[in-house]
């Protein structure tokens, strides 16, 4: 999938950027398959659930209305309190709680700018402490340990994992639709592209 902004292909534009590892994946890691069942409860071994899949059994909470299934992140699952970096220099645009069930729980909006271009990245389901002493506008170093996995009381009510999500618009809150309708697909495809663009080819 090739993402075009300004008549520039971000995948040619940032191919050779060394960008930094989200989450230190270990050797061996589960891609999974969501199309047929929900994220497992495996909250000790690290695994990805993909970006652009449809989950349709998946999302139940209220908050996602019964037609909003297709994953516009990237997951990477593991155990709690894993470390989650900032993969480029750039400030903190946002962070908050998202309070109802299955949502995003503690979330963290970065702000960066590669090659003159804004792009926002939010990190989803995190512990209480990643936004404890963080402020608006508070600068970032690159590789920087920025948040953590939260469990299950402070997540949204997941198992441990990071939901990993890039953005071409500023977000106005520390929200971001992660799980759109069939509908709204296109669109959302558009506004927030793959996160292999800066995670690399992780599956």
């Amino acid at each position: 999938m090739r993402f075009i902004l300004k008549n520039i292909d971000l995948n040619l534009a940032w191919k050779d950027n060394n960008f930094h590892s989200v989450v230190e994946l270990p050797g061996d890691y589960t891609v999974l398959d969501l199309t047929k069942k929900p994220w497992p409860n495996i909250g000790t071994e690290f695994c990805i659930g993909k970006y652009d899949e449809i989950r349709p059994n998946m999302y139940t909470t209220p908050i996602f209305a019964g037609i909003r299934n297709i994953h516009v992140g990237i997951d990477i699952g593991g155990p709690v309190g894993t470390p989650c970096m900032a993969f480029e220099k750039g400030i903190i645009s946002n962070f908050g709680y998202n309070s109802e069930p299955g949502d995003y729980g503690f979330v963290l909006i970065t702000e960066h700018n590669i090659l003159g271009i804004d792009i926002w990245a939010l990190y989803g389901h995190l512990s209480s402490k990643s936004v404890d002493g963080k402020d608006i506008g508070q600068a970032i170093e690159k590789g920087e340990t920025i948040a953590w996995f939260g469990n299950e009381g402070e997540n949204g009510g997941w198992s441990p994992h990071l939901h990993f999500q890039l953005s071409l618009i500023k977000p106005e809150t520390h929200d971001l639709p992660g799980v759109v309708s069939a509908k709204d697909r296109k669109q959302a495809l558009k506004t927030f592209p793959d996160p292999r663009l800066v995670l690399g080819p992780i599956y």
